[in-house]
């Protein structure tokens, strides 16, 4: 195999997907030796010393123009807990065996080490308890909640805001910045007509699905902590006018920040186009480093019969060199959403809800909520039980719908760069996610070359086709393809689509049952001989001779998982916590940070869903956290 396909077929991982470094234990230590946890992280609150403050500082749900963010403090669960209006013996029927104090459930090593923090000596620490509940601070955090709005299921909504995050602070780790922040800390003035609160279910599947996207090498937002509060909250989970208690949770969520389309969106649809490129500039000079530091060359003049009408205000003027520097930021930002998206569509994964307010300016993914992975390959598949009508957001549609959020921050961005160059910019995305997701379905496929006009219509889209009509499972698919077709001793090309389809039969990756009428028995064998013929094609015609079934499984496992964390694991988790058991969240969170590997031992984990998953709350959630 060639160098450039080793290293493309490994994930691809930035900073915050990294493992734990091999100095890690030098940087977990405080200056006297001791272990570091919370209380001695240093914090340098960019955020809020470089930008517009909303001047009330009360706690109360407004309207807040002209800022960025608004200071507020965490508030401790049991003091403002709408349980408390609920009879006693309803609350208590809430997880019965759960401790009714705060406690860890979950804390992650990968995340305390991109924190330079000890894992083991933080979960032992009442005080990293008690900030990370939403209990207190400690010295140096200035906590407040972002502000900024967003388009939903394709409507505008107006200001929305952190309405149950709450940042505590950033801090800087060999030069890279993190910011951290508590879900289900408390009201803020975003929170609207909301509690603030967040519960169990949904915390720890954030908390799981952060550290397992990570592992998969998935641009991603990371968990520090999984933490019960002892407290109740009431939810109405599928908005039928049934609320329930359950317990109360907070999840730490770590990034390099958590700004979003939707932070820009706000300002520019109030005309407050001197917020807007405040922002801008403070998201290029601490997050775009190779933007704001490049020497710039002059901006793309408009083609002919165009007007380049980029324009912020006589008070806001804006030069070449820095309309060149915004449209720079524009496309790095379509690049980084379009890696991402094509990502998820490899992996098979679909956020549930991606607003302009869910989609990051760093090109990560955040705020899971209804997420799910494919199960059983089904391009119309939404794991949002909201989505179900329209489906907007379901598998298939990502792809155009992230275009969509980008067309809003093209169109946001306009007055800075002008409408030509926004264009310009939107008008790559296309090409752009056709040749990286091609690439990435090569991989998958474990070909050195991709033909997309020949590729797409004879393997890709029959293969999807197959996989929708015989409902098969699309990560133990992808997995097995390594393994199920050989190659070496130049077998024919019927033979060898033979025993691959065999060997996934004998695997249960294909439903014999299914296959035994002739119809269906043609359809699968004819899909696996054009397979064959297409790896015997690339293989004849590259230039690796070393390019043999070995190192092809090698390749094609690097980029195909064999663990996700299913919705069913997750379900299961859910209740042996509500239980008291933290066993499954723990070893659940042991095998998927190796989800590449084969770690026979977790072999279960890798099963299909039971029939009692497909009931609401497993398969499909809602936005009820």
């Amino acid at each position: 195999m060639t160098n450039d396909a080793a290293a493309a077929s490994a994930p691809q991982s930035s900073a915050i997907n990294a493992a734990v470094a091999p100095d890690s234990e030098d940087r977990v230590r405080g200056n006297h030796g001791s272990r570091r946890i919370l209380k001695d992280l240093q914090f340098d609150d960019s955020f809020v010393r470089e930008l517009p403050q909303d001047a009330c500082l009360d706690n109360t749900t407004r309207q807040v123009k002209g800022a960025a963010y608004s200071l507020v403090s965490p508030t401790p669960a049991m003091e403002d807990c709408s349980s408390i209006k609920f009879p006693r013996a309803l609350l208590e029927s809430a997880a019965p065996n759960l401790p009714r104090e705060p406690r860890f459930v979950a804390f992650s090593r990968g995340t305390a080490a991109l924190l330079g923090m000890d894992p083991d000596a933080s979960e032992q620490d009442e005080t990293t308890l008690s900030v990370l509940c939403g209990d207190g601070v400690v010295d140096g955090m200035k906590t407040y909640a972002q502000c900024y709005g967003g388009h939903q299921f394709g409507n505008w909504a107006g200001q929305l805001g952190d309405g149950r995050a709450l940042t505590l602070g950033e801090t800087v780790v060999d030069g890279q910045r993190w910011e951290l922040q508590l879900k289900g800390a408390g009201k803020t003035p975003y929170s609207r007509f909301a509690d603030g609160r967040a519960v169990l279910r949904s915390s720890l599947r954030e908390y799981l699905c952060s550290e397992a996207m990570a592992a998969l090498g998935v641009p991603t937002t990371r968990a520090l902590s999984l933490a019960v509060t002892g407290a109740v909250v009431i939810r109405d989970q599928f908005y039928q006018g049934d609320p329930r208690p359950e317990p109360g949770a907070v999840v730490c969520r770590v990034a390099p920040s958590f700004l979003r389309i939707g932070s820009l969106e706000l300002p520019a649809s109030r005309g407050d186009l001197k917020l807007m490129r405040q922002l801008v500039d403070y998201i290029i000079r601490y997050h775009f480093p190779e933007i704001a530091s490049a020497q710039l060359s002059a901006p793309t003049p408009p083609a002919d019969g165009e007007a380049d009408n980029a324009q912020a205000g006589d008070d806001q003027v804006v030069s070449d060199e820095d309309a060149e520097k915004y449209t720079q930021f524009l496309a790095a930002v379509i690049r980084s959403n379009a890696e991402l998206v094509a990502q998820w569509q490899t992996l098979g994964f679909v956020h549930g809800v991606l607003n302009t307010d869910n989609t990051s300016l760093l090109g990560l993914t955040i705020d899971y909520g209804p997420y799910g992975f494919l199960d059983e390959f089904d391009p119309s598949y939404t794991p949002n039980t909201t989505d179900i009508p329209g489906r907007r957001y379901c598998y298939t549609r990502q792809p155009m719908v992230i275009l969509w959020n980008l067309l809003q921050l093209a169109q946001t961005l306009a007055p800075l760069i002008g409408v030509p160059a926004a264009e310009r910019e939107i008008n790559k995305f296309r090409d752009l996610y056709d040749g990286l997701v091609g690439d990435r379905w090569r991989l998958k496929l474990g070909l050195l070359s991709w033909i997309p006009e020949k590729d797409n219509e004879t393997l890709l889209q029959p293969l999807h086709e197959l996989m929708t009509e015989y409902k098969v499972d699309f990560t133990n698919l992808f997995r097995e393809l390594s393994s199920c077709v050989s190659l070496d001793g130049a077998p024919s090309v019927d033979s060898a689509a033979k025993d691959a389809i065999e060997r996934l039969q004998e695997r249960g990756v294909l439903d014999k049952a299914a296959l035994d009428d002739s119809s269906s028995a043609a359809k699968w064998s004819g899909w696996f001989e054009t397979y064959v013929s297409r790896l015997m094609e690339d293989r004849r015609e590259g230039d690796d001779d070393s390019w043999d079934d070995a190192h092809r499984r090698a390749s094609m496992n690097r980029v195909n998982p064999k663990y996700i964390l299913r919705n069913y694991l997750a379900q299961q988790a859910i209740e042996k916590v509500e239980e008291g058991d933290d066993s499954l969240v723990r070893e659940l969170e042991t095998v998927l940070q190796h989800p590449y590997d084969e770690q026979p031992e977790f072999e279960k984990y890798t099963a299909r869903p039971p029939a009692w998953a497909q009931r609401r709350g497993v398969c499909v959630n809602s936005c009820s956290s």
